[in-house]
């Protein structure tokens, strides 16, 4: 025994300059890599507070020439404009996160239990949505003439309320978890309800931050329905708010290049300057949240796309 147990040690010695090497390689990998991850993030905060003359001049760099406000200043310029913006933003994301979040899970935990004897056409019909669908117009005219989306904070938040691959990623996950729960509880007396808040969603806390995130940033960067739906200002989302403001500068320019007599603050917006500090404004929440669930988010979404 005694010499089995210097071996062992001669052993761990041989290896130990080994593990010492590859833990060098491994952090010195996952640096850069993160590196490469931060800078481009860093060249853009830094970017937007340059002066439009200093980019246009130097390029980006990641060293500020001209320090300026200028493009922060012209995107809070109109104040109550942008915080209307956000507030539309906030809530709808809140909001249709939570209720897309639902929807998706107590859809996928359905179709996937073995008592639940029609869930292969019910599967069929929802794959058959990703496949075809009624085309722009058609689509326009219900939302509008008869569910009243026109200028009407509902129309940033059901159209993106479900989603198929949420569904399908929700049902591959929950194939994972045991049915011999499900049949336990009943058993015991639960009802349908009872099993899948208080047994199955612990359960699915992967999953659920996985699809929070993937709706998150749906509701947080669509602008497309604010673009059919709104046009009221009250109702715009953010990203659409902001997409306005740079067109309008665009548009500027625009008549400065034709020879138009525009005024002076006009023909020197920052329009460069200004996208950086816009992708600043639009970013910066999904971003400091992105920590927090990052590891609930790998492993669901590695869990969800193996099984099944």
């Amino acid at each position: 025994m005694h010499t089995q147990n210097n071996l062992m040690r001669v052993g761990r010695k041989i290896h130990e300059p080994d593990r010492v090497i590859f833990n060098i390689i491994s952090y010195t990998l996952v640096t850069l890599f993160g590196l490469m991850c931060v800078l481009p993030f860093a060249l853009v905060l830094i970017t937007s507070f340059t002066t439009e003359t200093s980019l246009m001049k130097t390029g980006y760099t990641f060293f500020i020439r001209e320090f300026s406000t200028q493009a922060y200043d012209l995107a809070f310029r109109n104040p109550q404009k942008i915080l209307w913006a956000y507030r539309n933003t906030v809530c709808a994301t809140a909001i249709g996160t939570i209720c897309s979040v639902l929807l998706s899970t107590m859809t996928g935990y359905v179709l996937q239990r073995p008592d639940f004897k029609p869930r292969n056409k019910f599967s069929l019909f929802f794959f058959f949505t990703t496949l075809f669908n009624g085309g722009l117009v058609p689509w326009y005219i219900l939302c509008t003439r008869y569910l009243g989306f026109k200028n009407n904070f509902l129309a940033l938040v059901l159209p993106l309320m479900f989603s198929v691959w949420y569904m399908i990623i929700a049902k591959n996950y929950m194939k994972g978890i045991p049915y011999e729960i499900t049949e336990s509880a009943k058993i015991d007396g639960a009802n349908d309800l009872r099993i899948f808040f208080q047994l199955i969603l612990p359960l699915s806390t992967p999953l659920l931050a996985t699809l929070g995130l993937f709706s998150a940033l749906a509701y947080w960067n669509d602008w497309y329905n604010s673009l059919l739906f709104v046009t009221k200002d009250e109702y715009k989302s953010l990203q659409y708010f902001l997409q306005e403001m740079l067109n309008s500068i665009q548009a500027m320019k625009n008549l400065v290049n034709a020879g138009m007599d525009v005024s002076r603050l006009s023909q020197n917006l920052p329009q460069e300057t200004l996208k950086m500090a816009m992708t600043i404004i639009t970013t910066g929440p999904i971003i400091l949240l992105y920590p927090f669930i990052q590891r609930y988010f790998i492993k669901g979404l590695t869990i969800g796309a193996v099984k099944g």
